[in-house]
């Protein structure tokens, strides 16, 4: 078994660290602060290839696989403070991107995929309802067959990018009998007539990521907008959803790094009782404990990524690592707090902001609770749905 990453590979995530580094860190504090997503930015991220990942060259891709797509996000993360621009960025790749060129038409992919991999259009994934959560497939749209298309009903909420999207790809019930193959997968152009947006909804963690309802109401889409077949989007969900836990989580290994090297250079410096605090075994073993969680994490995310990129099942081993992550990072955050002191309360610093950015890995994709689901199922321990 080899360890080592290629040159190419090497070169990859050492690129986009200092891409993310030196564009996107800088003035990070201020933007969390009044809570606004930088357009530029995220355009000029888009640009360098941040959203490029496993679509083809002939889209403007970068041909990738699931692998190298997470290194490129762990470097993401790891380089700058910006969670909330980072998060929106994967959105648009993982849920929105990805399904198009997976499952789209040869006409959609024409129109639509390169300007969206080169950040000249953002897209939005509106799947969650009020009533329709971790029951995704429970939700309440319809898109009635009409002539030459459909007419969708419905409201979406909690949906990352809504806002400052330019395109949608929806999800509604097209035979409501039929579950999880009842649904199916559209893809909406801003403006269109029946299409609402809602004002941005102020968050207390990645905060300047917007999101927002968004509302159909006797929407007309031409068949030619469908993406997919009739029915097929649960399974195109659900494949989205296994690169967005993938691929998505590597955002915060890279955070986890960040912190811990933060954490590690102020016990060294920070001096109590005549000797820095880092040899003190309380201090040292929660650094231990951080570096240990990050290194358990990369371990795992890593070999579910190559499992998929081998063509394996690898449903399981994504589920486990988006389940290790999250719940690593949040105690990581807890530990680098702790190990601050009162100076972990300082704003500046960012400890407390880059927690509670944390805490929401522990929801999205799947919360963990439904993550263990998979997992249960997948040892045999439940029936065939979840």
């Amino acid at each position: 078994m080899d360890f080592k990453f290629s040159n190419n590979q090497v070169e990859l995530y050492e690129s986009a660290y200092r891409f993310a580094f030196n564009v996107l860190d800088p003035n990070a504090h201020s933007r969390l602060s009044q809570q606004t997503v930088n357009i530029d930015l995220w355009k000029q991220a888009a640009a360098y290839g941040f959203v490029r990942g496993p679509v083809s060259s002939t889209f403007g891709g970068l041909e990738m696989g699931a692998l190298d797509t997470a290194l490129m996000i762990e470097a993401l993360g790891r380089g700058s403070r910006d969670i909330g621009l980072s998060f929106s960025l994967c959105a648009h790749l993982c849920a929105c991107v990805i399904p198009l060129y997976r499952f789209g038409s040869s006409e959609l992919k024409a129109k639509y995929l390169e300007p969206l991999v080169t950040g000249s259009l953002i897209a939005a994934n509106a799947a969650t309802e009020p009533d329709a959560g971790s029951d995704i497939y429970s939700m309440k749209s319809t898109a009635q067959p009409c002539d030459g298309g459909y007419i969708l009903n419905g409201n979406k909420v909690f949906i990352t990018n809504a806002p400052i999207a330019d395109l949608f790809i929806a999800y509604a019930k097209t035979n409501p009998d039929h579950g999880f193959m009842g649904v199916s997968a559209f893809l909406i152009e801003k403006g269109t007539p029946g299409l609402s947006v809602g004002e941005v909804r102020p968050k207390d963690c990645l905060s300047n990521c917007p999101w927002s309802e968004v509302t159909f109401q006797d929407l007309f889409i031409p068949q030619s907008q469908l993406i997919g077949k009739p029915g097929a989007g649960g399974a195109i969900f659900h494949d989205s959803m296994i690169w967005e836990k993938g691929c998505l989580s590597a955002l915060f290994i890279g955070a986890m790094e960040r912190l811990l090297e933060t954490t590690l250079a102020y016990a060294k410096q920070r001096r109590q009782f005549g000797k820095a605090i880092g040899q003190f075994q309380s201090v040292s073993n929660r650094i231990i404990d951080m570096k240990l969680r990050l290194e358990q994490c990369r371990l795992m995310l890593y070999r579910a990524c190559w499992r998929h990129d081998q063509g394996l099942e690898a449903e399981a081993d994504i589920a486990m690592s988006k389940l290790l992550i999250s719940e690593y990072a949040v105690q990581s955050g807890l530990d680098a707090i702790q190990t601050f002191g009162g100076a972990a309360m300082d704003q500046e610093l960012g400890l407390v902001r880059h927690l509670l950015n944390m805490i929401p890995s522990r929801t999205f994709s799947g919360t963990n609770d439904i993550q263990r689901e998979i997992v249960a199922r997948k040892l045999g321990l439940r029936g065939t749905a979840l």
